[in-house]
């Protein structure tokens, strides 16, 4: 019995050592194993390393672009229509007809009809959604139109804030950035403007609200509290829509609202000012400057005698300036009824207009020119005697510099001049001084290159002939006594240079300088000999005769290149230049 503790102990020992044994047995099974895998693994990476050995991994390809990053063509991305806030609850339901509704309820009905159509359906991401409701509001909407013509006293204080709302939820969004590619100009006749794809819900919005100000039921006392300054702001950021439908509807809107609110009068011609500013000195870049000049020229033409400072600034500081812009193709016949209204008005604005004009008129661009030349008529139809008198000298210099002007539309349109009477009469009136400056112009247009100039150069002489015989014979001579004075002075020049030629062969340094320097002969003043000059009569010189001598100063401009003549003397010291290298305290491949 006391020996049993001890077996039972010796028992369990030998238990526990079976089942260490048992798994010392399975530690050993698995090492075996994970041995023959290594071994499996390194046999395997033997023989890869073995083939690789033998044969080399296969080159990767790399696939070559034909067309590198930067000479991808990307498709034009003609921008989208405008962002509207799409409603997100946009299930209509048709509602009975005004007329059909008794008069205690036709209020009521308006006002739900007038919020049904500010919901904003989509037309630009989705057109062909929810189709049903917008003929829902499509027919709401000339419901309304009808109904707000026919009727009288349906327009009560209830419906102002609904209306505003419903016109500006409508209307006033965010406009999509310009189609106009690389900075260039919009041309109405070639460029296809980007039409509004909601026009079907915004035409009918506009008919409304157009009906709705100019109703007899219409107190602009009840309505200044909806349509007030940040309301017109709105309104005039609209004028950039390039859809001229769009434009011709703000247009009639804004002068509405002109007419019936007075005092809003003041902030639109500001901010109408302020949109001129930014157009002509920042961005030059406004799709409604025709539309708004168009307002304004109605605006100009109520102003009350005397004009005011305010005008007057706005005449010189923003019409004027107007004409230095590249697209005034697009605007001109607004801009020039608005200086032409101006004048009219106050006559004595004539010098800083007609001054303003010459300073800005165009070298290079003859479209622009012949803009000019008419607007510079429609300036003389309105003119009277005194003002002309105050700029017919410089205005006339610059008329008989167009009337010599290669370009054949602006020296036609230029002489388009003298059929018009009342410049002839003008021009009669001041004969003594106008025919001399005009003269030397016309005789030397008679040998245009284009046949259509010629008849009207010799109506414009013989003009002259009939209004002052003596005075145009005065002036045949002057200009021959000139033309033998030019001669004169071409050969009293090459006589000169003869001498100083004499004087330079006597020099006894002459033949070591003629042949270090082999510099081109001058070259002579004119095309032909003083002989031949004696020789041709006057005639045949009308087409080399100059213009009027004028003390102009010619400032050549910095920023545009030019070919410059190749001198021979400059040319040789550039290439026998050698950089002094010995003399620099750097070495010049250090300083580089």
């Amino acid at each position: 019995m006391p020996n049993m503790p001890k077996l039972t102990r010796k028992s369990s020992k030998d238990k526990s050592g079976s089942k260490s044994s048992g798994k010392d047995g399975k530690d050993e099974k698995d090492c075996v194993e994970s041995a023959k895998n290594e071994k499996k693994k390194s046999d395997k990476s033997d023989k890869s390393a073995s083939s690789a050995e033998a044969h080399p991994p296969p080159t990767q390809i790399a696939r070559i672009n034909p067309l590198p990053e930067t000479l991808k063509l990307k498709k034009e991305k003609r921008p989208g229509s405008s962002r509207f806030n799409i409603t997100k609850n946009r299930e209509l339901l048709k509602l009975p007809l005004l007329k059909d509704a008794a008069p205690a309820e036709r209020e009521t009905l308006f006002i739900e009809k007038i919020n049904q159509g500010a919901v904003i359906f989509d037309f630009v991401k989705d057109p062909l959604s929810d189709i049903k409701f917008k003929e829902i509001k499509r027919a709401a909407l000339n419901e309304m139109v009808e109904f707000i013509t026919l009727n009288r006293g349906v327009i009560t204080d209830n419906i102002y804030p609904v209306a505003v709302n419903m016109f500006a939820v409508n209307t006033f969004r965010v406009m999509p950035p310009s189609t106009a590619q690389n900075n260039a100009e919009f041309d109405p006749d070639e460029d296809e403007p980007m039409l509004e794809a909601a026009w079907p819900h915004l035409q009918i919005i506009y008919e409304f609200f157009l009906r709705f100000l100019e109703s007899p039921d219409f107190q602009p006392n009840a309505a200044k509290k909806y349509i007030d300054q940040l309301f017109v702001l709105q309104l005039l950021e609209l004028f950039d829509s390039e859809d001229p439908r769009e434009r011709d509807f703000l247009k009639t809107v804004l002068h509405r609202i002109y007419g019936k609110f007075l005092s809003l009068r003041a902030y639109i011609r500001k901010q109408i000012n302020n949109i001129f500013y930014r157009f002509i000195f920042e961005t030059e870049k406004h799709n409604g400057v025709a539309e708004l000049l168009e307002i304004l020229g109605s605006i100009i033409n109520g102003f009350a005698l005397p004009l005011k400072e305010e005008h007057k600034v706005f005449l010189l500081k923003v019409l004027l300036p107007l004409h230095k812009v590249r697209s005034l193709n697009v605007y001109h016949p607004q801009l020039a009824y608005c200086i032409v209204q101006f004048l009219e008005k106050d006559p004595t604005l004539t010098q800083p207009v007609v001054t303003s004009l010459l300073k800005v008129w165009p070298k290079v661009h003859s479209t622009k020119e012949v803009m000019f030349l008419n607007e510079l008529e429609e300036i003389l139809d309105v003119l009277e005697p005194a003002e002309f008198q105050k700029v017919m000298v410089p205005l006339f210099q610059r008329l008989a510099k167009c009337v010599s002007s290669p370009h054949f539309q602006v020296a036609e349109r230029a002489l388009y001049y003298w059929n018009n009477d009342w410049i002839i009469t003008l021009i009669s009136e001041n004969a003594a001084t106008l025919v001399p400056l005009v003269f030397p112009a016309l005789y030397q247009s008679k040998e245009h290159w284009n046949k259509t100039i010629h008849g009207l150069i010799y109506n414009a002489l013989k003009l002259f002939m009939e209004m002052n015989q003596r005075l145009f014979d005065e002036c045949t001579q002057m200009y021959k006594t000139q033309k033998l004075q030019e001669k004169e002075n071409v050969k009293r020049r090459e006589e000169a240079w003869g001498r100083i030629s004499q004087l330079a062969h006597h020099n006894p340094q002459y033949s070591m300088f003629a042949q270090s320097n082999n510099a081109a002969p001058v070259a002579a003043c004119s095309s032909f000999t003083v002989d031949e000059l004696m020789e041709i009569d006057v005639d045949k010189l009308k087409a080399e005769v100059k213009e009027v001598p004028r003390k102009t100063v010619e400032r050549t401009p910095l920023n545009r290149r030019s070919e410059l003549p190749h001198d021979g003397g400059t040319i040789r010291a550039l290439e026998t230049h050698k950089r002094a290298d010995p003399f620099l305290t750097v070495a010049a491949k250090e300083s580089g």
